[in-house]
């Protein structure tokens, strides 16, 4: 069994920021008649978490936790990436980007770096609008970029976690 959890921030304020790109991913995976299917069931649980980016790893924690027999290397975690530019993603295990508050407190409690991440790319600042990391990531994504991420990203990571993954 897999366990896929996408990060971001609780609450309505949050809902369209960049920052909860994990969360709009396992949004879009619940809308999916695919993972509807006992075969899937059986085989994939999906979780946002529900508390703020730096308090993820206990909220992983406690999902492991209750799958007794999980290890983190069963662990999918799906987050946003200011290292890659919006449109592009990558799915790699310990790898993640160079600053990133909830990877570091998934890590912190996992005790490990080996689990694996979908790094969805954020970042569509140019040297004309270029605003600081931490202010960027807390700003709504524009309504082209959610429906780009929607209708085209989303399902192309999909697919790669299907072939590769699961």
């Amino acid at each position: 069994m897999k366990i896929i959890i996408g990060l971001g921030n609780p609450g309505q304020k949050y809902q369209n920021n960049r920052h909860n790109v994990g969360h709009m991913f396992i949004k879009y995976l619940e809308s999916l008649q695919v993972l509807k299917l006992e075969s899937y069931k059986e085989k994939i649980k999906i979780y946002q978490t529900d508390c703020f980016m730096n308090e993820s790893g206990v909220f992983v924690k406690k999902q492991l936790f209750n799958f007794k027999t999980l290890k983190p290397s069963n662990l999918i975690i799906a987050h946003d990436d200011l290292d890659i530019p919006l449109g592009k993603f990558h799915i790699q295990m310990g790898v993640g980007p160079q600053l990133h508050n909830g990877l570091e407190s998934i890590e912190n409690q996992l005790k490990t770096k080996e689990f694996l991440r979908i790094r969805i790319g954020v970042d569509s600042r140019t040297k004309d609008n270029w605003i600081n990391g931490i202010s960027y990531v807390l700003k709504d994504f524009q309504k082209e970029e959610s429906e780009k991420l929607e209708k085209e990203i989303f399902p192309k990571i999909f697919e790669q976690l299907k072939l590769h993954w699961l």
